[in-house]
C-alpha cells in the first residue's frame, strides 16, 4: 500500500461544530437574500437613465354567456359547441369565435360560427360576423385559431336527399381578417369526401 505524499487533513472528519457553522453560514445566506431583492424583470433592457415601464394590462377576451346569437332555435336554447379565442385583427385586443348551434333532443343541428368582440371601453360583447350560416346545414369540425385566421373543418350534404345523419362532403375552410371583412379561403390540397 502506497502512502499519501499530502499529511492527513485536520477536518476530514466533521464534528458537531462544523455542522453549527455550516447552518450559521446558510442562514446568512437566506437572510441576506431577503433583504437584497433585485430590481423589476423586462423583456428588453433599458437604456442607462431609463426606467423599465409596465406593459397594459391584457384585455379580457368576450365571453360568450349572455350573447344573443342570430340564430333561430324556436323552443329550445342555443349551445356554445367550440370557442377559442385570439387577436385576429391586430388591434392588440383578442376576439372570440364561437361555434353555436340549437339544443336539438335529435339529430345533428347545424352550426353556426360567430366572431364577437367588445368596444375599447370594454362594453358588452356583440356578434360581429358570422362566417357560417346555419342555413348553410354544415357541422364544424377541427376546430381551431391560430396565427390570427380561424380554421374548421365544414361536413356538410352534396344534395338535400342526404340524410342529416350522414354528411357526406368534407371542406377545410380557412377565414382571415383583410382590414374589412373576414375572407374564406380553402388550403391549398384540400379534397371533398
Amino acid at each position: 500500500m502506497q502512502q499519501s505524499a499530502v499529511p492527513e487533513l485536520a477536518h476530514t472528519r466533521t464534528r458537531p461544530i462544523h455542522w453549527v457553522a455550516t447552518a450559521t453560514a446558510v442562514a446568512g445566506v437566506v437572510a441576506l437574500s431577503s433583504v437584497v431583492q433585485p430590481g423589476a424583470a423586462t423583456a428588453a433592457q433599458s437604456a442607462p437613465g431609463t426606467t423599465g415601464r409596465t406593459a397594459p394590462a391584457a384585455a379580457a377576451p368576450p365571453s360568450t354567456t349572455g350573447v344573443k346569437f342570430p340564430l333561430d332555435c324556436g323552443p329550445v336554447k342555443a349551445v356554445v359547441a367550440k370557442k377559442a379565442t385570439g387577436d385576429l385583427d391586430g388591434d392588440g385586443r383578442p376576439e372570440t369565435v364561437a361555434v353555436v348551434h340549437c339544443d336539438a333532443p335529435m339529430g345533428t343541428p347545424p352550426d353556426g360560427v360567430y366572431v364577437l368582440t367588445r368596444a375599447a371601453d370594454g362594453g358588452t360583447p356583440r356578434v360581429v360576423a358570422t362566417l357560417v350560416e346555419p342555413r348553410e346545414r354544415l357541422t364544424v369540425t377541427d376546430f381551431t385559431l391560430r396565427a390570427q385566421a380561424v380554421s374548421a373543418t365544414l361536413l356538410g350534404y352534396s344534395s338535400d336527399t342526404v340524410p342529416s345523419c350522414c354528411p357526406d362532403v368534407k371542406t377545410p375552410a380557412k377565414w382571415r381578417w383583410n382590414g374589412n371583412a373576414f375572407l374564406r379561403s380553402t388550403p391549398a390540397g384540400a379534397h371533398s369526401v
